[in-house]
C-alpha cells in the first residue's frame, strides 16, 4: 500500500535489481535484465512533463506547481522499476513492404522495409517501468488529486523514453563493437508501421517480455512500456528519417 502525504512521498522501498547481459552478435542474440540507473533515478525532462500537463514551451507554471513539479521529480524513482529485453535478429529478406526476419519474423511496412535494406540486423526489444508508478497514479486520482497524479503519470511517461534511450545505447555499443552503426528506434504504431504489428515484435522475442503482456488489442501492460525495432547496419543507416519526406506537419511522433 502506497501512503502519500503530499507533495512528498513515503513509499515502500523497492528492492535493487540486478542487470544481466549477453554481448554476443552472430546470429540470434538475446539480451535481457532489470536496470538500475543511477538508483533508478532517470534524467526527467521537467519541461517536458510541464508540457504532458498542458503548459506551453513559453509559460511559467506557478511556484507552488514548480514545487509540486520538482518534489515527484525527486521522489519519482521509488515507482519506477526498469526492466528490458530485446534479441538481435539476422534480416532474411526484404521485398516490397515486408521484411522477413530469421525464425520466420515478418514485419509489414514500406517505412521499416526502406530502413531494413539498409541494414544486415535488426535489434527488436521491449522494455517497461513497471506498474508501480500508474498504480500510484491511479490511487492519487481516486483520492481527488486529480494534478498530483497527471504529474505522476507524466513523469513516467519521460521516464519510459529515458529507459528506452538507455537501451537504444546499450544496443549501439554492442553494434559499435562489430564495426556497425544503428539506426532511429521505431515502435508499431509509428509512421505506417501498424499497431497490430506489437504481435510480430513480440513473437520475435520468444517468450522474453521483460514483464510486459501484450493484450488481445495489442496494448501493453504495464502501460508505461515501449516495444519496438533499431536497424543495425552500415554508417548509412543512421541518417533515415521517414519525417523528412512526410508532409504529416502535425504528427506527434515528428522528429
Amino acid at each position: 500500500m502506497f501512503i502519500f502525504c503530499l507533495p512528498y512521498f513515503h513509499a515502500a522501498d523497492v528492492s535493487p535489481l540486478a542487470l544481466g547481459a549477453s554481448n554476443k552478435m552472430k546470429g540470434e542474440v538475446k539480451i535481457k535484465g532489470n536496470m538500475v540507473v543511477a538508483n533508478n533515478k532517470f534524467n526527467i525532462n521537467k519541461q517536458q512533463v510541464l508540457r504532458d500537463i498542458g503548459y506551453a514551451p513559453d509559460s511559467k507554471p506557478s511556484p507552488r506547481m514548480e514545487s509540486l513539479t520538482d518534489d515527484y521529480i525527486e521522489n519519482a524513482h521509488q515507482f519506477i522499476a526498469p526492466s528490458f529485453s530485446y534479441v538481435i535478429r539476422d534480416i532474411e529478406l526484404v521485398e516490397g513492404a515486408s521484411v522477413i526476419l530469421e525464425g520466420g519474423v515478418i514485419f509489414e511496412s514500406g517505412v521499416i522495409a526502406r530502413l531494413l535494406e539498409k541494414c544486415q540486423k535488426v535489434a527488436v526489444f521491449v522494455l517497461t517501468i513497471g506498474d508501480y508508478l500508474e498504480d500510484a497514479a491511479a490511487r492519487l486520482a481516486q483520492d481527488g488529486l486529480v494534478l498530483q497524479s497527471a504529474v505522476l503519470d507524466a513523469i513516467g511517461s519521460d521516464a519510459t523514453e529515458r529507459l528506452a534511450d538507455s537501451v537504444a545505447d546499450q544496443i549501439s555499443e554492442v553494434a559499435h563493437n562489430q564495426g556497425l552503426t544503428t539506426s532511429r528506434r521505431f515502435s508499431p504504431g509509428y509512421c505506417d508501421w501498424d499497431v497490430s504489428q506489437q504481435k510480430m515484435a513480440f513473437q520475435a522475442m520468444k517468450g522474453d517480455y521483460a514483464g510486459v503482456n501484450l493484450t488481445d488489442g495489442c496494448l501493453m501492460l504495464p502501460r508505461k512500456s515501449i516495444s519496438g525495432i533499431i536497424g543495425i547496419g552500415p554508417c548509412g543507416v543512421a541518417n533515415y528519417n521517414p519525417c523528412k519526406t512526410c508532409n504529416r506537419q502535425d504528427c506527434v511522433g515528428r522528429r
